[in-house]
């Protein structure tokens, strides 16, 4: 999903880490280490409470351990995000706290996951993508962990992104129907901002591929242009890996066997699955779409070489006669029709020319020049 580059020697860039799973080869189920393609970031907790009523509501950010060991909440609600998963410390701590398995807190770390979603005795937990774009157009993405309790609900992010920052606010602001609903809303509210986030995505790869196609059928194809047709295709592939398994883990969450889904939330739990199916569309629509281009890029690259080709004909057809007739008169005879005139050169070099341009016409009348 990530795209990794190598950086040139006298760069000063530093090459990305990967953290593959081959690293965990012999360890206990359980075990807690990072598993990704990118350096673990520090872990920064915010804890956000809050209840029904509009003043129900308190945010706090946790410097030390100490301070969340020591902590007790004051509303019902609870939503405890931490950004990076380098303190592995941190993350045991919020294990014990909320009574997390040991299987749940590996699969945190392991961010290689497809989205998918398992019940615990007294918790949901959550696996999806979160994507993005880079600069170049190649796709970005990383695993963000939801655990949903009666009561709770954790977030897990391998950096800040701002893609919650609305939510947050929102729940500043008091908006009501998460104040209402209550945890199980929330929940819908983050996978409804994580599907948001792909329609942004396919919308910006959709425009990317309109303005390439300009691009190609205005001014002709270009190498570059091929280079950037696959790297599209490339990042459709990947988010067309992470939506289909998104289809099934909200369908999932629609039968809600274990009963964390109010009867209202569902309802909009079934309008973000029905966004899911239409993504899965938009990805094969442009899918399809970017695979014309590539048949429209080849089809014109075919074009301008039969018309260099047609080019190189006329000029090697138009040069044939003269070619012929400086070859007869080059050769070594001592009798030969016009050697002795006074105006033979000129003659011959005047009917080479007149050759020269009749075939000339000819072509542009056929409009092959």
């Amino acid at each position: 999903m990530a795209s990794h580059r190598h950086h040139p020697k006298g760069s000063g860039a530093k090459p990305v880490k990967k953290h593959l799973r081959a690293d965990k080869a012999g360890s206990a189920p359980g075990t807690l280490r990072y598993v990704g393609a990118q350096e673990p970031l520090p872990t920064l907790a915010t804890l956000i409470e809050y209840g029904p009523d509009p003043g129900d509501f308190l945010e706090t950010r946790f410097t030390d351990l100490q301070q969340g060991r020591d902590y007790r909440p004051t509303y019902p609600v609870l939503w405890l995000n931490l950004h990076g998963l380098q303190d592995q410390t941190l993350l045991q701590l919020v294990g014990e706290r909320f009574g997390l398995h040991p299987l749940t807190l590996e699969d945190i770390l392991n961010t290689q996951q497809r989205p998918k979603v398992e019940a615990y005795g007294k918790y949901l937990f959550i696996t999806v993508r979160l994507h993005g774009l880079d600069a170049e157009g190649g796709l970005e993405g990383e695993q963000v962990s939801i655990v949903l309790g009666r009561g709770f609900v954790l977030t897990f992010q391998e950096k800040p992104t701002g893609t919650f920052a609305a939510l947050r606010e929102g729940l500043r602001q008091g908006e009501p129907n998460i104040r209402r609903f209550g945890a199980d809303y929330l929940v819908y509210s983050i996978l409804d901002k994580l599907v948001d986030r792909d329609f942004t995505v396919l919308e910006q790869l959709g425009d990317r591929s309109d303005e390439l196609e300009d691009a190609m059928l205005e001014h002709g194809p270009q190498p570059e242009q091929l280079l950037q047709l696959q790297q599209m295709r490339r990042s459709l592939q990947g988010m067309r890996r992470g939506l289909w398994p998104l289809r099934e883990l909200l369908n999932t969450l629609q039968r809600d066997e274990q009963d964390y889904f109010h009867d209202e939330t569902q309802l909009y739990l079934r309008d973000v699955y029905d966004h899911s199916i239409q993504l899965i569309e938009t990805v094969e629509a442009l899918r399809e779409a970017l695979l014309g281009q590539q048949d429209t890029y080849h089809s014109l690259q075919g074009h301008r070489l039969n018309l260099q080709m047609r080019r190189l004909t006329v000029i090697t057809i138009v040069f044939m006669p003269l070619t012929l007739i400086t070859g007869v008169y080059g050769m070594n005879f001592e009798r030969m029709p016009g050697l002795k005139w006074h105006f033979g050169f000129w003659a011959t070099l005047l009917a080479m020319a007149l050759i020269a341009g009749l075939l000339t016409l000819l072509f542009r009348s056929r409009r092959w020049v």
